[in-house]
């Protein structure tokens, strides 16, 4: 048998062995597993290699047992609210859908409030710093530094010098300017204990124990147990000087007192304690916060460790439990097929479906995917607006004036399977009525998509954001 058979034999059995795994893997929609055998079948080498690659949502061997553990005996602070499972509650079942993916309880009576803008958000972040009296936790995917972001940084240092235990989260590839720079060591020098999110180290042994693309996107700051902040505000300026052709980047950011913030809590110890920090998990069984308000809310946190596809399941339900509005906010817009399908159910059933994307998008591959779908939405009733000003980048969901979602996840693959995200759902009429307000505002400066826009893509450009929806579930 000649060198050219048995490289041949070689490259089928590999084509065969990759697409019985693709086949296999778990957790994966029906349409994943068809574009990767096709990718595979068509491209006999490069299939192979790019499904090795980004396939799977692969973590290290030993990260993932030491996540397993950590989970499993991690203490979870206790709930104070528990509502029965009533025929018609159908603004509930988001919450109990919610309970199994942290085993976190729903909690009553907090009170929560959001920013004006960005930089009101850094700087009232900076307040509650300051006001630290024994810890302040931080857990950023994106921190630069400019202006906003040395501003925290400098406010992290005093709470250090006066003896609050400080603990800070970076990740490694959305901080890494950060990370690399004097500003970091300059912090833990000052008494913060600093630690790195996701460590890329040799990107070759990354590649091969994981992926590269794993990422803690979590916007998470909680302060003495009591105060957390959650939504979508990164470490920096708005004018995001990275990608400054996008400016301003429009975010949000809520501020919450109660027992949530412990519920926050439990999020920021199962990652620092991943990332090699040291047990704090006594802080878990503190009691919780008093009592502040009428807010009933719950933690949401998922990433690729979760045992189902948590992050659109819970999402999917909350749009089926729309009866009136459902307005949404989001920058990356790549649904799979149990999300899209919600929202298409909800705008034939006579909801009033309303969502809002960005005109301008940092990322083009998602731009053109999310306009591959605007046509379908069109057509089952919902209503497409596109922000003009900048990006927004806002992550918001409020249903029926009463039950939404705030935090950092986007309605993309990515936010589904590869990220760490942080959510907080919550039911109040009042929070759910700033929050609706703050979609308003957004409104007032986007253009309506129409089904004739639609229509007047083109055949090419039809084409190309087609395509590139066809292979998103490869991503």
């Amino acid at each position: 048998m000649d060198l050219g058979t048995i490289t041949g034999a070689a490259i089928v059995a590999a084509d065969v062995a990759t697409a019985a795994r693709a086949l296999l893997r778990p957790h994966r929609e029906p349409a994943s597993r068809l574009a990767w055998i096709l990718a595979i079948l068509a491209l006999p080498i490069a299939g192979v290699v790019l499904y090795l690659l980004v396939g799977e949502t692969r973590i290290s061997g030993p990260r993932r047992m030491r996540g397993k553990e950590i989970n499993a005996r991690l203490p979870r602070p206790p709930g104070n609210y528990e509502r029965g499972g009533e025929a018609g509650d159908a603004h509930w079942a988001p919450f109990a859908l919610a309970r199994t993916v942290n085993h976190l309880d729903a909690t009553n009576g907090n009170r929560a409030r959001l920013s004006a803008d960005s930089n009101a958000a850094i700087d009232e972040m900076i307040a509650d710093i300051d006001a630290a009296r024994a810890t302040v936790h931080g857990c950023f995917y994106i921190w630069l530094t400019d202006n906003n972001g040395l501003k925290l940084k400098d406010a992290f240092i005093r709470a250090a010098k006066r003896g609050v235990r400080v603990r800070l989260l970076a990740d490694a590839l959305g901080s890494r300017g950060l990370i690399r720079s004097e500003h970091w060591r300059e912090m833990r020098e000052s008494g913060c204990e600093v630690r790195v999110a996701l460590p890329v180290g040799n990107p070759l042994w990354t590649v091969i124990r994981g992926r590269v693309d794993l990422r803690n996107h979590r916007k998470l700051m909680v302060v003495d147990d009591s105060i957390g902040w959650c939504g979508s505000q990164n470490c920096a300026d708005p004018e995001f000087r990275i990608k400054p052709r996008y400016a301003p980047w429009v975010d949000i950011m809520s501020r919450w007192e109660g027992p949530v913030a412990l519920h926050c809590q439990y999020l920021f110890v199962s990652d620092w304690i991943a990332e090699g920090g040291e047990d704090i998990s006594g802080l878990l069984k503190e009691p919780l916060p008093p009592v502040t308000g009428s807010i009933i809310a719950q933690v949401l946190g998922t990433g690729p460790t979760a045992e189902f596809d948590a992050m659109p399941a819970c999402f999917s339900e909350l749009i089926h439990s729309a009866r009136e509005e459902l307005v949404i906010t989001t920058p990356y817009f790549v649904p799979d097929e149990q999300l899209l399908f919600a929202l298409t159910s909800a705008g034939r059933r006579g909801v009033r479906t309303l969502m809002l994307f960005p005109k301008r998008n940092d990322n083009w591959i998602v731009a053109a995917s999310s306009r591959s779908y605007y046509k379908d939405l069109i057509d089952a009733g919902a209503q497409i607006y596109e922000f003009r000003p900048g990006l927004l980048h806002s992550k918001t969901m409020v249903v029926d004036g009463c039950t939404g979602l705030i935090g950092s996840a986007n309605l993309d693959r990515r936010s589904f399977e590869l990220n760490f995200e942080n959510n907080i759902l919550f039911e109040d009429q009042a929070f759910a009525a700033a929050v609706r307000a703050r979609q308003d505002q957004y409104l007032a400066d986007c253009d309506p998509v129409t089904r004739e826009d639609v229509e007047r893509y083109g055949l090419a450009l039809r084409l190309w954001q087609n395509l590139l929806a066809t292979l998103s579930p490869m991503l």
